[in-house]
């Protein structure tokens, strides 16, 4: 699934089309944009998220959470598993992620040029 990129911007392509006609009031491109940008922005904020969990923010707050459950409620523990288990930044799948940014950038890119379409024509 996470190999070829384009097909994958062709299919989100056809899904804001989709979108397009099935929600705009006005079949104009000003409401063909914003449905563009609705689906950018998700693809967006799916990103950056997964940035920041890449970037190692949440794993001390995971940690610290996983040691005091394991302190406060003194189970009996004697291989300390909590201390095993995988961070959210060991977890994540860095091919979802170079997809998810390459769709990302791509989204972007032809956002940027509609955007520059519509306001010098």
């Amino acid at each position: 699934m996470y190999k070829n990129k384009w097909l994958m911007l062709l299919v989100n392509l056809l899904f804001i089309f989709l979108m397009f006609f099935i929600f705009a009031p006005k079949y104009d491109f000003l409401h063909f944009i914003n449905a563009f940008f609705y689906i950018f922005a998700i693809y967006a904020i799916i990103y950056l998220f997964l940035f920041t969990v890449k970037g190692g923010f949440f794993d001390g707050i995971v940690f610290g959470f996983r040691r005091f459950n394991n302190k406060m409620f003194n189970k009996e523990d004697y291989l300390e598993e909590w201390k095993d288990k995988p961070l959210p930044s060991e977890s994540l799948s860095m091919t979802f992620y170079q997809w998810l940014k390459s769709q990302t950038l791509l989204l972007l890119l032809l956002l940027l040029i509609l955007l520059v379409l519509f306001y010098t024509i």
